[in-house]
């Protein structure tokens, strides 16, 4: 990697626990760190045994348990969990999950300052960022705003054992595409690439043993921290069209998240690759292949995750509408997006060719 000399980067603070059996043990004692007396734990209906678990360990800590946290946060949600908050008199929160969970989190937070815990269930990495997204009307807005950066992370493999190996492999690959991006991202730095190659080498290392090993603590242990690297370049840096078509699928379409990370991936990649040498040589290295998209296109196929559009759900009469949508969004990528270009990746990824 040539070195680039001029570039900046910010740090966030944030305190992180990473051991097997944290989400019980040490959860109590981050709360606890941060002075919080009344917090509320709030989780989706798949993730409610686990944050259970968690609001008994936080005994009369807890104000409160919340079960309603959906994909993409309808700001109905919202609404709803902050007036929970309020009323229970909460002075933080502890979101238990995974990106739904923390992203409702985070909308409670936004709205009233109050501090967030995060106890991660899968690998989408929203954690390590200050990034914060609701969907209303069909149309999914996000932003930035340091009030919704957790203040502890508390990473424990051992809540991953039940994530499913379909939604393993999907999630894992959601975090990929963090690391794929901030390193043509146009904030990007030295410390950006070195997170970025070490957790694409570890992520990619990690799922082929878990697809075939679900129960392989330490490949969980390992898929985590690369999600925690990944997470961390998200959240440092300034997202491109992959991030962009993503959020467009699933706010205005409703096709699941990390589904749809994955499938979009390899095709936003090929798209940018004229574009971005240097962070192609990263890639190479990190995935040991010369042809990057394909690689990637390829994992997932070999791990059994969708590869098109279309087994997600969506219509081909979608297509150009969804281009439109995109193209007319002004953000950073290092190819210029046109809707024909966008058009052109949306066709291949709804076709599910090779890239």
């Amino acid at each position: 990697m040539t070195f680039m000399g001029d570039f900046s980067y910010e740090s966030r603070p944030v305190r992180v626990v990473f051991r097997p059996g944290a989400a019980v043990t040490a959860t109590p004692a981050e709360v606890e760190h941060l002075g919080l007396r009344r917090v509320l734990v709030v989780c989706g209906s798949r993730g409610e045994a686990v944050a259970r678990a968690v609001a008994d360990a936080l005994g009369d800590s807890c104000a409160g348990l919340h079960t309603e946290a959906r994909m993409h946060v309808p700001v109905e949600d919202a609404d709803r969990a902050e007036a929970v908050a309020r009323g229970a008199g909460a002075d933080g929160v502890v979101a238990v999950g995974g990106g739904s969970s923390i992203g409702l989190g985070k909308a409670i937070a936004l709205r009233t300052g109050l501090p967030l815990v995060a106890v991660p269930s899968t690998y989408s990495g929203s954690e390590m960022t200050p990034v914060w997204g609701l969907t209303e009307g069909g149309a999914k807005r996000t932003g930035r705003d340091p009030r919704v950066q957790p203040r502890s992370v508390v990473y424990d493999p051992e809540l991953t054992l039940s994530l499913p190996v379909p939604l393993t492999v999907t999630s894992g690959i959601n975090a990929l595409a963090h690391a794929v991006e901030a390193l043509y991202a146009p904030d990007t730095s030295p410390l950006i690439a070195l997170m970025a190659e070490d957790g694409v080498r570890a992520m990619t290392a990690a799922l082929p043993r878990l697809a075939a090993d679900p129960a392989d603590l330490e490949a969980r242990g390992q898929a985590l921290y690369a999600a925690w690297l990944c997470g961390s370049c998200l959240g440092s840096t300034t997202m491109g069209l992959h991030h962009k078509l993503c959020h467009a699928l699933g706010g205005t379409y409703g096709l699941p998240h990390a589904e749809t990370h994955t499938v979009v991936l390899p095709y936003a990649l090929a798209y940018n690759a004229p574009e971005i040498p240097g962070a192609l040589t990263v890639l190479k290295r990190a995935l040991g292949t010369d042809d990057p998209p394909h690689a990637l296109w390829e994992l997932a196929g070999r791990l059994g995750a969708p590869r098109s559009l279309a087994e997600l759900g969506l219509r081909e009469t979608d297509l150009a509408e969804a281009a439109v949508q995109v193209a007319g969004q002004p953000y950073a990528n290092p190819r210029p997006v046109t809707a024909d270009g966008v058009r052109a990746v949306l066709e291949a990824a709804y076709q599910g060719r090779r890239p």
